[in-house]
């Protein structure tokens, strides 16, 4: 399979043209990937566009791709849309990186009630992080539309989403399992996975956004990590609405 790689030039380029990589992406396929001259790769804008080409000139600096194909490739619908609680260490950018190779299409950063990290002042710098960290999963996976990375939310702003989004909360207590939710007929929402922190959502958290219109369910009979729920939940929707 080509290497893949992510130009904003990809965007309007077409059979004919020559696309460049420059700064750091320059650098990551001439000297990390170590691509070479008449090597065919793919290219994304990450909003759609694919193409195929073959390498001109390759350098750190800067890599030529002569564009032999382009196509485009639909948004996916209905939307993924993973609420992922900030958790301490790597945790939370372990199941944003997993998350992203598996499918997710957007991310949203939850500063839940139980969550042991605390973005507050330091919220840029963590945006920034995972915004990093998904761009680079989605090319490791070959996808050509990167996830957006939102910004940081709190429980009220979940509450909201419940009104206009199908908003499946993943709870060890509760009854339904996502594997039967997840095989319902889709009526075109998004469709919102809400994972807890390691200490697992607040009493009154639960309580808020099933009176929203929120949906409890569990994954199975044990307990995963905060780093591997959002991961399996997205695996589920992914077979059950055919991406798989």
């Amino acid at each position: 399979m080509a290497l893949h790689f992510v130009t904003d030039d990809a965007a309007s380029a077409r059979p004919g043209d020559v696309a460049t990589l420059t700064g750091a992406e320059a650098h990551h396929a001439a000297a990390v990937r170590r691509i070479r001259v008449d090597e065919a790769v793919t290219l994304g804008d990450g909003r759609g566009a694919w193409l195929s080409g073959v390498v001109t000139a390759a350098s750190p600096k800067q890599v030529d791709v002569r564009i032999t194909a382009r196509d485009e490739v639909p948004a996916p619908s209905p939307r993924f849309v993973l609420v992922q609680a900030l958790a301490k260490g790597d945790r939370d950018e372990l199941a944003v990186q997993a998350a992203t190779e598996l499918g997710v299409d957007a991310i949203v950063p939850w500063q839940a009630a139980r969550s042991v990290s605390r973005w507050d002042a330091k919220a840029e710098k963590g945006l920034t992080r995972w915004r990093t960290i998904v761009r680079e999963a989605a090319k490791q996976a070959h996808r050509a539309w990167i996830p957006e990375v939102e910004s940081v939310a709190r429980t009220a702003d979940l509450i909201r989403l419940a009104a206009t989004a199908r908003v499946l909360v993943l709870e060890p207590s509760a009854s339904d399992r996502l594997t039967a939710v997840a095989t319902e007929a889709s009526d075109g929402r998004d469709v919102v996975l809400v994972v807890g922190p390691e200490g697992g959502i607040a009493p009154d958290e639960l309580s808020a956004l099933a009176d929203a219109g929120a949906r409890l369910v569990r994954l199975g009979d044990t307990v995963l990590r905060t780093s591997t729920a959002g991961a399996a939940a997205i695996s589920v929707l992914s077979a059950a609405h055919g991406r798989w």
